[in-house]
């Protein structure tokens, strides 16, 4: 089962980065996961400074540019896992080397067989190469 972990950081409105020290026990950790084969993919984030959000309603869209300063919880980054169990995604999580009043957050990803059958059968239709006609 794949999950993601993403990380809340306490301090997400600072610009306080991370100290050499916790660099590298954020990397041992990375290497832990791959080691265990259980990595798929993670990356950090920029400062929602830099971010632009993208909203639709009506059949319209707006852009907002960043820093957005209604929000209480920005993702700091991410984790993509395979592993055997929600319990085994979220020992993972529990084991990371977060800073004080960090928060990881651990979510299933959707699988196709997730999908009901029906949906399945259109999703599979849709990836299907359309039909090539000839000329007699």
């Amino acid at each position: 089962m794949r999950f993601m972990m993403f990380i809340y950081p306490a301090h997400h409105g600072e610009t306080a980065e991370m100290t050499a020290d916790q660099v590298e026990a954020m990397m041992k950790y990375n290497e832990e996961l791959t080691r265990a084969g259980a990595l798929l993919a993670l990356d950090g984030l920029h400062s929602p400074a830099d971010g632009v959000r993208v909203s639709f309603s009506g059949g319209r869209r707006s852009v907002v540019d960043g820093p957005f300063a209604e929000a209480k919880e920005l993702i700091g980054g991410y984790w993509i896992i395979d592993v055997r169990s929600k319990e085994e995604a979220v020992e993972w999580a529990s084991r990371c080397p977060a800073a004080d009043g960090d928060m990881i957050e651990v979510r299933r990803m959707q699988e196709f067989a997730d999908f009901p059958e029906e949906v399945q059968d259109v999703a599979t239709l849709s990836q299907d190469p359309p039909e090539q006609t000839s000329a007699s």
